[in-house]
């Protein structure tokens, strides 16, 4: 590979961890507002089903990246990202803790109260969804590179979505369990938005298997890449 092509390779890389890094911190900032993905309010067994946080919304963003990620950067690239991401989310968590301590004065636009009723549980979610979702994180890219040596590179749909529906139950389980044991959540909810937010999931996973597809076409082209073989960005 030529070092034009390498540096453009490099680039794309970090635009990849950027949005990665994004949709994580923001889905830690918004998480406290719900509603409904489906057009009606569908109850199964007394719960809603389709009754999920938009904070959940950039999520799939972040599986798709780091499957991405795994396939073209291979495995230790994959796992940096996510590293970056958790950092990203914990420094944030440290400017929110810092200003949401500093007063506000008489003519702010944004009283304390308001200010802390948006913000103030992000430092129990940020606790919670990064305890959760590294743990899910390592285990889609273990999956991933583990149906990627089984099947030498072949069925990319199969490792997308294998490693991604089993790692984002783990994701789900766990950051409602913690968040319902901090108090953020009804114990009420919990099966619902544990069902919901996973059946969302799946079929998000199912969705960008063609932009996966796309992806991977796009790089090979690009880079004139064998299946199985990976980009050397050192």
């Amino acid at each position: 590979m030529t070092s034009q092509n390498k540096l453009k390779a490099q680039r794309i890389y970090l635009l990849l961890g950027a949005l990665f890094i994004t949709s994580l911190v923001v889905s830690n900032l918004i998480f406290q507002k719900f509603f409904y993905w489906y057009p009606f309010n569908l109850k199964v067994f007394g719960f809603s089903l389709f009754e999920i946080s938009v904070g959940i919304l950039p999520y799939p963003i972040t599986f798709l990246i780091t499957d991405l990620i795994s396939e073209i950067y291979g495995k230790k690239r994959a796992n940096d990202v996510v590293i970056a991401g958790v950092f990203a989310s914990f420094f944030s968590l440290l400017i929110i803790l810092v200003a949401d301590f500093a007063p506000a004065i008489s003519n702010s636009p944004i009283k304390d109260e308001t200010f802390h009723n948006v913000f103030g549980a992000s430092s129990i979610a940020v606790f919670a969804s990064m305890t959760a979702y590294l743990f899910a994180q390592f285990i889609d890219i273990q999956i991933y590179h583990f149906w990627k040596r089984v099947t030498k590179g072949k069925h990319l749909w199969l490792r997308n979505n294998f490693s991604t529906w089993f790692s984002q139950f783990i994701d789900t389980f766990s950051v409602l369990f913690l968040l319902c044991s901090f108090g953020i959540i009804d114990w009420g909810s919990f099966k619902g938005l544990l069902i919901s937010g996973f059946l969302f999931k799946v079929l998000v996973a199912l969705f960008d298997t063609p932009l996966l597809y796309l992806g991977v076409s796009i790089f090979r082209k690009t880079y004139n890449l064998k299946v199985n073989e990976e980009l050397d960005i050192l």
